[in-house]
Order: structure tokens, then sequence, then C-alpha cells
């Protein structure tokens, strides 16, 4: 009867043991540019996350609920929005590209293991 028990508490054990998820905290970053929109005082705000880029992909944000692109009026509600997910900010710098100055801003956020890919 102690074998039986010892079995049944160690297979129970087991299987609590297998079926916990992983909670290991992993940092992830991810790069804003913002640069301005032609003829209008609105910015585009494009989010590289590190995945694969395609040719003709638009890397702009997308509202989660109807896929539209978000918009932002300046580059501070881009910062804003960003820091609403839980993204901090690590660093800022500008470039300036064909006569035009876009800046940079990277952030990381922190990540269970099992959420992500």
């Amino acid at each position: 009867m102690k074998k039986l028990f010892i079995t049944i508490v160690l297979s129970i054990s087991i299987v609590m043991t297998t079926s916990a998820q992983d909670t290991t905290m992993v940092e992830q970053y991810c790069r804003l540019v913002a640069t301005g929109k032609i003829l209008s005082n609105k910015v585009r705000i494009d989010v590289d996350f590190g995945e694969e880029r395609k040719l003709f992909r638009d890397n702009r944000l997308r509202d989660e609920q109807t896929g539209k692109l978000k918009e932002f009026n300046t580059v501070v509600d881009a910062l804003n929005y960003m820091g609403l997910q839980g993204w901090v900010l690590l660093n800022a710098f500008p470039t300036i590209e064909g006569g035009s100055t876009i800046f940079h801003y990277y952030f990381k956020k922190q990540f269970k293991r099992s959420e992500l890919n």
C-alpha cells in the first residue's frame, strides 16, 4: 500500500512538472523608425521586431482588433503608445538619409519564454 501511494505521488508530481509552463523571462528588442509624412504634420512609424523582412511588406504598426494602420500625430504619441504596451526606451538617435532626418528609437521588453514562438 505504501509503495502504491509513493508511486501515485511521484506520478502526479511528474505530470505537474512536465505540464508547467516555462516562466523564464527573456528580453526582446525592437526599433522604431519615425519619418515625417509629406504634406502632413503626422509621422510615419515603422517598427522592426527582428522578423524576416519581405520586399513589399508594410512594417507599420496595426491595431490588434481592426488590423488598420495605427496613425500617430507626433513621435511623442508613438513613444507613449510603446510605453503603454510595456516597452522601455533604451536609446534614440537621428540619422540623415537623402537630406531627411530620420529618428531611430530602440526599446526592450521582458517576455515569458513560453509567450514567444
